[in-house]
C-alpha cells in the first residue's frame, strides 16, 4: 500500500503515539484516532486550551487485521455500538466513519428505543462527512511516522 497523510488534533505534540484506554468508550474502542480530514483534526484539537496537529504519514501493514467500513452501515452500526458498550475487538487497525456528538445522540436514541433503525439513518445521512482510523495495536502503531506538529488558531 501507498503511503497517506493522517492528523491527530491535540493539546500537545506527540511524536511517539500511544494506545489510550481513556474512561470513555469510542466508537472503534481504544487506541490512538486519527483521520485524513486536516479541518477534523483541527475541530478535535480546538477541544483543548492550546490546539496543536500532529501530522503524520501512514504506510499500512497488510499483514495486520484491518477492519474498514467504506460507508456507514449496518455492520458499521453495530460495530460501533458494540465498541461504545466496551466490547473488546480484534483488529489492529478500524477505519471509517465516525460518530460524532449528534450521531452519536441518534446512536443512544436507538439503543435506548427512542427512535427506530430506519429512523436513525434517515436523521444520519444528512450530516457531512468525517473519517477516522484507529491504530488499536502497539503493532499497528508501528505504520507511522510522525512529520510535524502545527498550533491551530481559534
Amino acid at each position: 500500500m501507498g503511503k497517506m497523510t493522517v492528523y491527530h488534533g491535540s493539546y500537545t505534540t506527540i511524536k511517539n503515539p500511544r494506545i489510550i484506554k481513556g474512561k470513555n468508550t469510542k466508537d472503534f474502542g481504544p487506541g490512538f484516532y486519527c483521520t485524513v480530514i486536516r479541518e477534523q483534526a483541527e475541530r478535535w484539537a480546538k477541544r483543548y486550551d492550546t490546539s496543536i496537529v500532529n501530522i503524520y504519514t501512514v504506510r499500512l501493514d497488510t499483514r495486520l487485521n484491518i477492519l474498514e467500513f467504506q460507508t456507514m452501515t449496518e455492520e458499521w452500526l453495530d460495530f460501533i455500538i458494540s465498541c461504545r458498550h466496551g466490547t473488546a475487538h480484534n483488529y489492529d487497525i478500524v477505519i471509517g466513519a465516525m460518530a460524532n456528538d449528534q450521531i452519536y445522540n441518534y446512536i443512544a436514541d436507538y439503543i435506548d428505543g427512542i427512535i427506530t433503525r430506519e429512523q436513525f439513518w434517515a436523521l444520519a445521512k444528512f450530516k457531512y462527512p468525517t473519517h477516522q482510523i484507529n491504530f488499536c495495536t502497539p503493532a499497528a502503531l508501528q505504520c507511522l511516522e510522525y512529520v510535524s506538529s502545527e498550533e491551530v488558531t481559534i
